[in-house]
């Protein structure tokens, strides 16, 4: 498994859940991060855990089309480096289906779990391809660099994005949800395909069933919700996810795990 030492990392939805364990993890790894969500508060508390010296936090709407750049500069300006280490991980939940869902919250699904992972995604990959000559402009200086890169044991250069399972196997209960992370899945595996060649990963990571705030924040009538979680329990925990994310970027830089789904082992469906 390759290091992640000194490794920069970029979190979004870093104040709670899965973004929040994986931070923990990250910098348990060695990592430096720049961590972002909405609570700021949230995030300072975290920060002064995890040591100041190892964590940079930015508070921003992860829908705002101009935080990607801020983060990644502020990656670069704290770290001195740019960021090879980009985790798409905020977005947010709606209960219901295209019938009985809540229509006055459906732009602001759209807007964060879609348009703002996809400015993410656009900045990180357009630094990160940026890191190595073009190998379509020069192709003996990017064979060259990737032969060094791959000798010294990297840094690799992951984006990792937060899909779902309701975004590869429909579930009427949640189908606006659903459809933003269907979305997500296909953007993720068409940046995959383009950023191959620069030899940088894009992993799609699709958990199941996770318990945090998550549901609460969504919308989810608890007690039916809870019932179902406790009968294909135990259901999984942010930690669970984190370690699936830390297994893919620790893989050595010519290795890419492209998509993971993690289920509870009882969990059927979806």
């Amino acid at each position: 498994m390759a290091s992640l030492d000194n490794r920069i990392g970029i979190i979004t939805g870093a104040s709670a859940g899965i973004g929040e364990a994986l931070a923990r993890d990250l910098v348990t790894q060695g990592a430096k991060l720049v961590i972002n969500a909405r609570r700021e508060s949230k995030l300072r508390e975290l920060a002064q855990e995890l040591g100041e010296d190892n964590v940079e936090i930015l508070a921003g709407d992860a829908g705002d089309p101009k935080l990607p750049a801020k983060l990644l500069d502020a990656a670069k300006a704290r770290f001195g480096n740019e960021a090879d280490l980009v985790i798409v991980n905020a977005g947010r939940g709606l209960r219901g289906s295209v019938l009985d869902s809540n229509t006055e919250e459906w732009d602001e699904v759209v807007r964060t779990n879609i348009l703002g992972a996809s400015y993410l995604m656009r900045e990180a990959a357009n630094r990160m391809a940026a890191q190595l000559p073009d190998p379509a402009k020069d192709a003996a200086g990017f064979d060259a660099a990737w032969k060094k890169l791959l000798e010294s044991g990297g840094p690799a250069r992951d984006i990792v994005i937060l899909g779902s399972t309701v975004g590869r196997h429909i579930s009427p209960f949640s189908s606006m949800y659903g459809s933003t992370k269907f979305a997500v899945n296909s953007l993720a595996e068409a940046l995959r395909r383009q950023m191959a060649k620069f030899g940088v990963r894009v992993t799609l990571i699709e958990p199941g069933i996770v318990r945090t705030e998550f549901q609460e924040a969504a919308g989810y009538e608890m007690e039916g919700f809870g019932a179902f979680m406790q009968s294909v329990g135990p259901v999984l925990t942010a930690g669970d996810i984190s370690r699936s994310i830390l297994f893919t970027v620790s893989q050595p830089p010519a290795v890419h795990v492209c998509d993971v789904m993690v289920r509870p082992t009882r969990q059927e469906y979806p």
